[in-house]
């Protein structure tokens, strides 16, 4: 007997096939006026993301991951994840600006100075990872409240 797929509810199909026609939309239009520049920059981002960064946090979190089980506590490597994740997106996004390395367009475009992204940057990330501290400071304040008391013999 032959299975049906799965494909899901009315509604699912329906966002999936609105995702596709507005993915379509956005390629026939970001293609249309350098298609081989566009195709060459997609295709060296994911090259650079597959070869190089990738195993760079992978390597990054097995790192984490080791630290905290050696610590006894593998559960708490959210509290260290979440923040750089977020911060490695950020920087993904805004390195050119950043870097500095397209300081003169954003001063002719936007008539300001990109001087301040990098230390911006790194408040962001400052806060995500202090954020994140306080919150496992919280939560082991919490989990040491909940302890029952030790019987000395």
């Amino acid at each position: 007997m032959r299975r049906r797929p799965a494909i899901g509810s009315p509604f699912t199909v329906l966002l999936l096939v609105c995702s596709f026609a507005l993915t379509g939309y956005v390629g026939v239009r970001l293609l249309a006026g350098d298609w081989l520049g566009v195709s060459l920059w997609f295709v060296g981002a994911a090259l650079l993301h597959d070869l190089v960064l990738l195993p760079l946090y992978t390597v990054a979190d097995r790192a984490v991951v080791t630290v905290f089980q050696a610590a006894g506590h593998r559960d708490l490597v959210g509290y260290a994840r979440v923040p750089a994740a977020l911060s490695g997106l950020l920087l993904l996004v805004w390195f050119p600006l950043i870097s500095g390395q397209m300081a003169d367009r954003y001063r002719s475009v936007t008539g300001l100075s990109s001087d301040r992204f990098l230390a911006r940057w790194l408040l962001i990330t400052a806060v995500l990872f202090g954020g994140s501290a306080l919150l496992l400071v919280l939560r082991l304040r919490r989990a040491a409240k909940q302890r029952p008391p030790a019987v000395h013999d």
